[in-house]
């Protein structure tokens, strides 16, 4: 019986948050969302780009210490050599731009946090504007954090989280439904 009720609560929720996504263009950003990794040849101009960079600042971030730095790379051959270095990142090759989200471990020791924060914002934003953008992971190998910030000329102690690749998507992708309610716990375990 407290199985069943359960279920029938999930079930409302679920309709309910539904109903919500199709009216309020925040939801309807987030549950579209998706890792896009080809791109087509249409330029992505610095205009777009403080955007997506504006958005990242606008990221919760512990103590307002606002531990984090952008780095905006448009170099083709730049990120034609970073892809055939970092081992997920081969799509940069095909991207019109790049930004690199870097925090300073000594303003916080939480940086990296705050900087996924700004990530996902970046992400988020791309969505919103019609561009195509995926995580490649920088943090927490150090090999892959030291070629991006030799790549880029990051001094220390600057440590770059993450590098997201940025353009128009080639093609058509779709978002994955992770919604999973056995993921849900209320009131107990």
């Amino acid at each position: 019986m407290i199985k069943r009720g359960f279920t029938l609560i999930l079930v409302m929720v679920t309709v309910q948050c539904s109903l919500l996504h199709a009216q309020n263009a925040t939801l309807e950003t987030i549950f579209n969302r998706k890792s896009v990794r080809s791109y087509t040849d249409q330029p992505v101009d610095m205009d777009q780009l403080m955007m997506l960079v504006r958005a990242g600042m606008a990221a919760p971030t512990g103590m307002n210490r606002q531990p984090w730095e952008f780095f905006i790379v448009q170099d083709k051959e730049a990120m034609k050599a970073l892809s055939e270095k970092l081992p997920y990142a081969r799509m940069l090759k095909e991207a019109q731009a790049a930004i690199v989200v870097i925090g300073n471990p000594e303003k916080s020791v939480y940086w990296y946090l705050d900087c996924s924060a700004a990530a996902q914002n970046i992400l988020l934003a791309a969505e919103s504007m019609g561009l195509g953008a995926v995580w490649t992971a920088g943090y927490p190998y150090e090999d892959r954090m030291d070629m991006i910030a030799n790549a880029v000329g990051i001094p220390k102690p600057y440590r770059p989280l993450c590098l997201i690749p940025i353009g128009y998507p080639k093609g058509e992708h779709k978002p994955k439904d992770k919604w999973d309610p056995s993921k849900v716990h209320i009131h107990k375990w």
